[in-house]
């Protein structure tokens, strides 16, 4: 099989592949602003634990309605003008923040700056199935998934920098970051065929929801890939947000040392990414998602048995490594399962519904912590996985997916 190499790209795969890693990036660094503020905002507009948990919540609905409303509109009208429009959506939606003065406008703001940053995962999925052949296509969305990753550490440097001078209001002026990220897509990303005219396609389409829970075999796959988008997002944030704590504890590690564990494991998930989508095209996804889910519901239990920095350091990268390998898998899967007309829907559907059900997992965790042990904790996130290799296993759509095809 022919290598994937940049060099073998042409202009417009290269700013395809280029364009959405950048708005995947700034997309996650304009989301991360507030985890890295929220302690001096809580402080500094006096809320209250419930008042400040409650802005992930109102982000990870206004994420879902967004994901439907520019899915839908990037079915009828094109991928380019809809990924724009998502991109200035959350970037001011973000940049706003910096003249906030109490926690009513801190959620109308949030849920705005969710409205965009729900509606680009499926366009830029949809973008990359479309400009690329089967047998790429999941190492391409493996690597414009990596640049969430990248923007997770671009956040924690300028949060470094802002919060230490300036009050945390400053910070989100960064937010206006991807606005010029819009220029360059504008002028260099070409619509595909089907989109040329798209007046004339605005007028034609018939696009709904309706074809994701068309059939009781599609329902079923549908809802399969939502259960498993749960999982995958649960799973991330459940790590990212609690294991830290939990290993300062157990440890007794600084908050130096649980920054480097948080490094090694944001590292492990950018190589699990590239890994994950080459097994994806080469082998299929059932042996792609079959590997990595065991191997998540493994490492997330082995992390229980370090004792020291440099295990604990080697078990994050091989938990972010399998756990989070799998994210831009998705958009491959789920482009291959659904037609043209309705895949930056399904998209988007699929997986904000999955970031609107995951994202309570801190909650969830954080009220297990209270009355059980490490153990426990970890056995459930063990479970979990399985249960969503179980789900992926039994998905008609899935079993029959080739590598090698995909539907137009």
């Amino acid at each position: 099989m022919q290598k994937t190499s940049i060099m073998t790209l042409t202009r417009q795969q290269k700013w395809v592949v280029g364009s959405t890693a950048a708005g995947f990036m700034l997309e996650n660094m304009d989301m991360m602003f507030v985890s890295f503020a929220l302690s001096s905002m809580m402080i500094d507009l006096h809320l209250t634990g419930g008042q400040a948990g409650l802005i992930s919540s109102i982000t990870n609905l206004g994420m879902l309605i967004g994901g439907i409303i520019f899915g839908l509109l990037a079915d009828r009208i094109g991928r380019i003008k809809t990924f724009n429009w998502t991109i200035f959506i959350f970037a001011f939606g973000t940049a706003l923040m910096y003249f906030v003065k109490d926690i009513q406008q801190v959620y109308w703001l949030r849920f705005l700056t969710g409205l965009g940053a729900g509606g680009e995962y499926g366009v830029a999925m949809a973008l990359i199935a479309e400009n690329f052949p089967p047998n790429k296509v999941g190492r391409m969305t493996s690597i414009g998934a990596i640049g969430g990753q990248m923007g997770a550490i671009l956040a924690a440097l300028l949060a470094a920098l802002v919060l230490a001078q300036a009050s945390w209001h400053v910070l989100f002026l960064f937010g206006l970051l991807p606005v010029g990220l819009t220029f360059f897509v504008r002028r260099h990303v070409k619509e595909s065929a089907r989109f040329a005219q798209p007046k004339a396609a605005f007028k034609t389409a018939n696009i709904s929801l309706k074809p994701l829970f068309s059939t009781a075999k599609v329902t079923y796959q549908t809802l399969a890939l939502m259960l498993m988008a749960i999982v995958q997002i649960a799973g991330y944030f459940g790590l990212m947000n609690w294991l830290p704590t939990m290993m300062q504890k157990r440890l007794g590690l600084t908050v130096a040392g649980s920054s480097l564990w948080m490094v090694a494991t944001i590292l492990g998930m950018s190589l699990g990414m590239l890994v994950f989508g080459t097994i994806l095209d080469r082998l299929g996804p059932r042996l792609a998602f079959g590997a990595f889910l065991i191997g998540s519901a493994l490492m997330v239990f082995a992390l229980t048995l370090a004792d020291n920095m440099v295990t604990l350091t080697l078990a994050g990268a091989a938990v972010g490594f399998f756990s989070n390998g799998m994210f831009g898998g998705y958009g491959a899967v789920i482009s291959r399962l659904y037609p043209l007309e309705i895949r930056a829907t399904a998209n988007n559907v699929i997986v904000n519904v999955g970031r609107a059900i995951g994202g309570f997992s801190s909650v969830v965790i954080g009220l297990l912590m209270a009355k059980h042990s490490i153990f426990f904790v970890m056995a459930c996130l063990s479970a979990m996985y399985m249960l969503s290799l179980f789900v992926m296993l039994t998905v008609p759509g899935i079993r029959g997916l080739t590598p090698g095809k995909i539907k137009d």
